[in-house]
Order: C-alpha cells, then structure tokens, then sequence
C-alpha cells in the first residue's frame, strides 16, 4: 500500500527526554533481607556538573534541530557526548540527526547505543523500529514498537501503534495493521496520519462505511489535503452522498487547485 508522503512527513519523532534514576542496594543487609529501593527521577540538583553541561548542550542541540539546522545540531551532540560519553539521549538525538541526513548506518549505530546505555528509553526504541522498518526488516522492527509501547512510563505510546501500524501495511499485514491503527486512534483520534492511512485501509478493505467517520474528521479541519479529500469524494459517491462530495469537491478546487487530484477531477474522473 503507498504511504501518503504528505501526511507521514515528519513520523520519526523529535526527542523527548527521559531519564531514570538507579536502585541502590543498601549496605550491610543481603540480599533476603533487603528492602526493594525504588528508582527516583533524576533532576536537575541530582546532576553532576558534567551531566549538567551535557544537558545544556543537547537541549540547544534539539533546538536546532528542531529548526533544520542540522549541521549545527550535529555539533552541539557531538560535544554533549565528549562531555558525558554515557548520555544515552544524545546519541538518541543523534540517530535522529543521522536519519535526517540518510545516513542509516550511523543512525542505527546511535540507537543502539542509545539502548545499550538505557533499555528503557522508549523513545529509542520506536526511532529504531522505524529505521528497521525502512529496512523491511520487519519482524525486528515490531519487537522494537512491542518495547516502547510495553513501557510504562512512555509518554506517546499512540505515535508508536500508528507507526507500527504503517510497518504493517508495508509488510502485507492487514489484519494487525487495522487492529494498531485502531489502537492508535483510540489514544489519539487527532492525529492526520492515523486517521487518514485507517480510512485509507478499510476503504481499500471494502468496508466503506466504517472507512467514513475516520476520513470525515480529517477533512473536517485544518489538515486536510488533496489525497484526504480524494478519499472523501471516494467514500461519500460509495455511500451516495452527492451533498457531501459537492462539498468536497469545492475544497479540493478551493483548497488545492493545482493538485494532481483536482487536475484528475477537472478531466473528468468520477464525473458522470
């Protein structure tokens, strides 16, 4: 199935940090005897000088990454890395940095290192899947989705069902495709990639009128395009919906008159 390229720009996702405070053993007590101590948050007063600069520098290394600077942020990595060899989120940013510059050895290298020096870095994980994904290396990549979205603490466990999701149609698995973009939806029903490559699915799958109210919620709001419009006229003339196709059909010449479907419409496709 084609991914839309519009919609999933951008699917590996920018850093998040997460760091994780180590149980301590206590002294003087074995191991029967001793009480379970709890990992703590690390904090700022938590932090070494060292830890502290490498913080400073990854945190103006996300900014300019975030801004498409690359070059810059790759620098700025660089340096947080010289200063704490063992901060995992560097080299996490890294790979990203990396997939930015399609540089996919360099990339997996830094999420591996990333995992090596955390395991629970979720974030790590889902950016690795993608990259192993992109590799059709897909049996691999779902173990690395399966660790993010089973971590407990992860914050944005929808953006990694819907990946995995996208992993899925590419390699052929329907079924489970559908059940995680579900899954996804239900935890994000805001997001333009989940709700377009769903409907795009069970469209595709014959099941029109289940297809609709996830491809009428896009093109309700600002994130419509040109492909999630087509797909609406696609449903709405199955469903007989003449109203609603009118109303797409205006959008789309409206909206994105320059585009290949508007241009398809004008020449007369599903013109009767």
């Amino acid at each position: 199935m084609k991914l839309n390229a519009t919609l999933t720009r951008g699917l590996v996702c920018s850093l998040a940090v997460w760091l994780s405070g180590c149980a301590q053993g206590i002294a003087g007590l074995d191991a029967s005897s001793r009480p379970q101590v709890l990992a703590d948050i690390q904090t700022e007063s938590d932090e070494t000088p060292n830890q502290r600069r490498a913080r400073i520098r990854l945190e103006l290394a996300t900014a300019y990454f975030q801004q498409g600077q690359t070059h810059v942020a790759l620098d700025e990595i660089k340096q947080a890395i010289a200063i704490d060899p063992r901060y995992g989120d560097a080299y996490n940013l890294r790979g990203l940095v990396y997939l930015r510059l399609n540089d996919l050895p360099l990339a997996s290298d830094s999420f591996q290192r990333a995992l090596a020096l955390n395991p629970h870095d979720a974030d790590a994980a889902h950016n690795y899947a993608w990259l192993l994904c992109q590799h059709s290396q897909y049996d691999a990549s779902l173990k690395y989705f399966a660790r993010a979205i089973a971590n407990p603490t992860y914050a944005t466990p929808a953006k990694s069902w819907m990946a995995q999701g996208l992993c899925q149609l590419r390699s052929g698995q329907t079924d489970d495709a559908k059940i995680s973009l579900t899954r996804s939806y239900g935890l994000d029903a805001a997001h333009p990639v989940t709700a377009y490559n769903l409907a795009l699915l069970l469209f595709e799958r014959g099941e029109i009128q289940p297809a609709q109210p996830y491809v009428r919620q896009l093109n309700d709001g600002p994130l419509a395009n040109a492909e999630s419009l087509w797909l609406g006229i696609k449903i709405e003339r199955q469903l007989n919906n003449p109203d609603a196709v009118a109303a797409l059909v205006g959008q789309l010449r409206g909206r994105f008159a320059q585009s290949r479907e508007s241009i398809a419409y004008e020449k007369g496709a599903f013109h009767d």
